[in-house]
């Protein structure tokens, strides 16, 4: 049976399993679909990001240094991200919400951008009640039954997936978007969503895992992560929501005087005159006016422990608690 995506030039054919349409709920179908500014932004280095199956990993390695921080590149949305589809193009691309990634300044219901719409699925109908559970693995691979074949792989640190039925023999079934039926991941790869808010100390575990990453801007993976990423996606881990940008971050969390915070706590800088650019997770209390932080640094390109150099001590602005 032939499917279609509604767009404003009528309805074309993408193989894709239903119906998609402007106005309505989407609901994100691959390990990890990148954010972009403009469908016209992309460039010949991104084609692993831009299919069905899009190859985050190879994506990544293609880029050299200047290509990673290239501006095209806004966000990245896991396995069972909801978006809000606003318009849809002839062309294969779906402008979207991203209702999960609060971004205040930029749209109040979340975080605007494109993606490829082979990227998306219609939410399916509700799943029986039960405890969500959380990808805790930096990496997992969901198959078509226990121990068969991989179907989904590198699906990411952080993913939200509904389950499907009881264990078996240490695999764990689960529903994911777009699939009729259940697919398995290791029983160890998973666990249950939190209920009750983590102490700052367990999220900075859970950065900590994330050392030596490759910095992306715009990044949300494993794969790739930038300074606002690696924040949101260490607390998303605990089931707690936090805006994308650094911005909008320290925006949404409680300042403290300085010499007061503990790790786990929030360093954000900004020059002076200009909004905030940067974050980091306090890694050790503050001593004898030394501090250190986890973060994602744009200078180094990677995910590093440090002490605050004099140069970032003199944009600091604030420590923050969430």
């Amino acid at each position: 049976m032939e499917f279609f995506i509604g767009s404003r030039g009528g309805k074309h054919k993408l193989g894709v399993d239903v119906e998609l349409q402007p106005g309505h709920e989407a609901i994100v179908r691959v390990p990890v679909a990148t954010l972009w500014a403009a469908p016209e932004a992309v460039r010949p280095v991104d084609g692993p990001a831009l299919t069905d199956a899009p190859d985050i990993a190879a994506w990544v390695a293609g880029m050299d240094r200047d290509q990673q921080v290239g501006d095209c590149v806004l966000s990245q949305l896991l396995l069972g991200e909801r978006v809000l589809i606003t318009d849809l193009r002839a062309d294969g691309w779906a402008h979207v919400v991203a209702a999960g990634q609060p971004a205040a300044k930029l749209d109040r219901r979340g975080y605007p951008g494109w993606l490829p719409v082979g990227q998306l699925s219609a939410p399916a109908p509700a799943a029986p009640a039960g405890v969500p559970l959380v990808v805790d693995a930096t990496r997992t691979t969901l198959r078509a039954a226990p121990d068969g074949a991989p179907v989904l792989r590198d699906v990411v640190l952080g993913t939200r997936l509904a389950p499907a039925g009881r264990p078996a023999d240490g695999w764990r079934p689960v529903h994911v978007p777009g699939r009729p039926e259940p697919l398995w991941a290791p029983e160890g790869d998973l666990v249950p969503l939190p209920t009750e808010r983590p102490e700052a100390k367990e999220v900075l575990a859970v950065a900590e895992r994330l050392r030596d990453l490759r910095y992306v801007w715009g990044g949300l993976s494993p794969d790739g992560i930038d300074c606002s990423g690696l924040v949101n996606l260490s607390w998303r881990r605990y089931g707690v929501t936090l805006p994308r940008d650094a911005d909008d971050q320290a925006e949404a969390t409680t300042p403290l005087a300085l010499d007061e915070e503990r790790p786990g706590d929030l360093y954000f800088f900004a020059r002076p005159g200009r909004r905030i650019h940067h974050v980091g997770i306090v890694s050790a209390e503050p001593h004898a006016g030394r501090r250190r932080m986890l973060h994602a640094c744009y200078l180094q390109r990677r995910v590093l422990e440090e002490q605050l150099p004099e140069d970032r001590l003199a944009t600091l602005v604030g420590a923050h608690r969430v």
